[in-house]
């Protein structure tokens, strides 16, 4: 005793699933991938070579952090090296813990594109 046919029903109630353009997706997507930027001695050293080092989620991919860069800081990866960085044991006195491990990401960039982490004094 249907008016309307279950097709129409079906597409009227069918969303659209949200574009790749939407920035508040993409930005909080880049929050969940890079963690945060590394700044460690040898990352400046890298900087100068137009590659730049992040703390990135343990189950993040390349393809991952080549798109949280492009859309958190308007740039275009050209290649992404992950590294896994272990646990180790810590003793602090007579308890033995460990530290935490974690993944990072070294981004290339192709020349005439930069990041500006921080600014200089």
């Amino acid at each position: 005793m249907a008016l309307i046919k279950k097709d129409a029903i079906r597409k009227a109630v069918k969303r659209e699933a949200p574009k790749g353009g939407d920035t508040l997706q993409g930005q909080s997507h880049a929050g969940r991938v890079l963690l945060s930027a590394r700044m460690t001695e040898k990352a400046y050293v890298l900087n100068s070579l137009n590659q730049y080092v992040f703390r990135v989620a343990k189950d993040a991919t390349k393809e991952d952090v080549k798109r949280a860069v492009g859309v958190a800081y308007g740039v275009h990866a050209e290649k992404v090296r992950m590294i896994n960085v272990s646990a180790r044991k810590r003793a602090f006195g007579r308890t033995v813990g460990t530290t935490s491990g974690m993944k990072k990401a070294i981004v290339t960039l192709p020349k005439g594109e930069e990041i500006v982490l921080f600014k200089g004094a």
